[in-house]
Parts: structure tokens; sequence; C-alpha cells
């Protein structure tokens, strides 16, 4: 069925001209790395493509291949022969209306809950969409470029934490491995990803941290981001970018959360276990979605009655 499926993308590649990529807002490493090695490889294959995330680029990641032709607007009066959207769970979370401006919609994603689309890879056994991503072009009569490479081996790396998390199955080694043998040296990557990070994010962490609160039982912990603390900080919501992590790293805490304010009584909530426990399941419940071991969904209240509500959800969970 897989195979079958890469082989309608593949011709659906060789036969057209015009190509839209475009990934989830508020993108990660794997949504940015998958869009750019997708297009870079188009383009190499001498296709017309626009590359696009309406939230644009994260400053740690501006050191990948051809970063700077990844645009925010849909060009306007443009129809595209196929529109691919990656690594994302809802087509609403492309940002734009994809739908009305090509022919073919091809949507590859590794998460849950992801069928919408003409043609529908998805795979929730791949630890990144830069994966299949991978797959497609080495079905293609197409040598992986150093540029393509570099961007799929970052899709990887960020997805897996490193190569840390649960998703860090021997495909995502296996490949990464022979991208390496490319030319990619990993140091530039990580130390790009991890290690450039801008002052405003180490200010913005400094407030957020001592929001820190543990539940009774240990299990579970949260750090908060309110509008207002954001404002005063001059940072940005690019800056808050793994918060979720820290409080996910105290020992004994098997689910973390980051609460963070998007509108009067809004609060983004990301989610994220250390393996036994299924949040991708309760995001869902509240509308949201993601995998097991990492997902969001929006929920509506003040800070408090939001943080109470997770409460009762994960006491019932983890019982």
């Amino acid at each position: 069925m897989i195979q079958t499926m890469i082989q309608q993308i593949v011709r659906q590649i060789e036969d057209n001209q015009s190509f839209l990529v475009v990934s989830h807002e508020n993108p990660d490493g794997d949504a940015i790395g998958s869009t750019l090695g997708l297009a870079n490889a188009l383009r190499e294959m001498g296709k017309q493509v626009v590359a696009l995330n309406v939230d644009g680029i994260p400053q740690i990641m501006q050191f990948l291949p051809n970063h700077d032709q990844l645009e925010t607007e849909l060009p306007t009066d443009t129809q595209f022969d196929v529109a691919f959207v990656l690594d994302a769970g809802d087509l609403v979370r492309a940002g734009v209306p994809v739908r009305d401006c090509c022919r073919t919609l091809i949507n590859i994603d590794h998460h849950p809950h992801s069928d919408f689309g003409d043609i529908c890879y998805l795979d929730t056994s791949a630890s990144a969409t830069a994966i299949l991503i991978d797959r497609i072009l080495n079905a293609c009569d197409y040598d992986i470029s150093l540029d393509v490479a570099k961007c799929l081996y970052l899709g990887i790396l960020s997805d897996t934490g490193s190569f840390r998390y649960s998703s860090a199955n021997p495909e995502a080694f296996a490949v990464s491995g022979r991208l390496v043998g490319l030319g990619i040296d990993p140091w530039e990557v990580a130390s790009s990803l991890y290690e450039s990070l801008a002052p405003e994010r180490m200010r913005l962490l400094g407030l957020v941290l001592p929001t820190l609160e543990i539940s009774a039982c240990g299990r579970y912990a949260s750090v908060a981001l309110t509008k207002e603390v954001l404002e005063k900080s001059g940072a940005s919501e690019e800056h808050t970018d793994g918060f979720v992590n820290y409080p996910r790293a105290i020992s004994g805490v098997e689910v973390a959360l980051f609460f963070r304010q998007t509108a009067d009584n809004t609060y983004k909530i990301s989610f994220r276990s250390r393996g036994k426990i299924d949040v991708g399941s309760m995001s869902r419940e509240l509308g949201g979605g993601g995998h097991h071991n990492a997902a969001g969904a929006k929920v509506t209240g003040s800070l408090e009655e939001v943080r109470t509500k997770l409460s009762h959800l994960l006491d019932r969970l983890l019982a």
C-alpha cells in the first residue's frame, strides 16, 4: 500500500511542472526541513516551485539552503498543478486556501487523523515527515543533493529530539547516517538548531520558569506564559519553542505542559510525554491533535481555569 502511494506521488512529480509546497503554521524543524527539502529537490528536477509557510522560517533555521525563498503569502491568481501539504494534521493548519489553487492536493504526514487530500500518504510509524520525503525522492530518478540532505536531516533531528525520543527508530538512524554520508556536518546543524539562541529567548525563559507547577503526585508539571509577559519581554512566539521540555526534564514527571496565551481567555497548550501516556488522545479530546508523545490543543478560559481543567483530565488519565 505504501509503495503504491509513493509511486502515485512519483508520477505526479514526473507528469507535472508547477508545485506548491506548504507546511503547518508555527512551524517546527520537521515542517521547515520537509518543506525546503522537497522544494529544493523539485527545483533541481527543473520544476517551478513555490515553498510557503504563513509564519515564515524561525531564525535558528535560517542556515538552511534557499531559506530566503520561503514565501509567507500565496502569489495572487496563481494555480498549481500539484500542492503538497506536509506535516499538517489538518488542512486548515496550512493557513492558506490550498484546495482552491491546485489541481491535485497531496497530503504527506506522520500524524494520525490526517486523511485529507486527493493523495494521502500517511505513515504514523515514521519518525518525521522528512523521512517520508526521503522515501519519495529515492523513488524518483534523482540523486539527493547536499542542499536537500541538510534540510531533511534537520527535520529528522528535530522531530526525534536529537534521537532521544522513542520515535528515533532504526529507519531514522539509517536515513540520517546516509544523509550525513553525503557531506552534512552534524555539528553545524546541531549548533544552529540548539546553540544559536537569541538573548530574548533566554530572558523570556527566565520569566517562564518561575511559573512552574508540579502536581501533587509528581507525575505531571507545567509552565505558562501570558500575552502580557510576552509583550513586556520583547520576545516573540518563536522564542517559546521547546519551553515545554523543561518541566518534562524533571525526575518523575511523565507529562509536561506549556500554556501559552494566544488571546483573551484562550490558551494554546503543548503536551509532551515520556512515552507511556498518550497525550495525542487527550489533545484530540480537547479538539487538538498530535502524536502519542507530542501534541497540542487550544482551550478557552482563564489560566487558572485551563490549568484546573487539564489537571482533572490528567488525574483521570494517570489514575
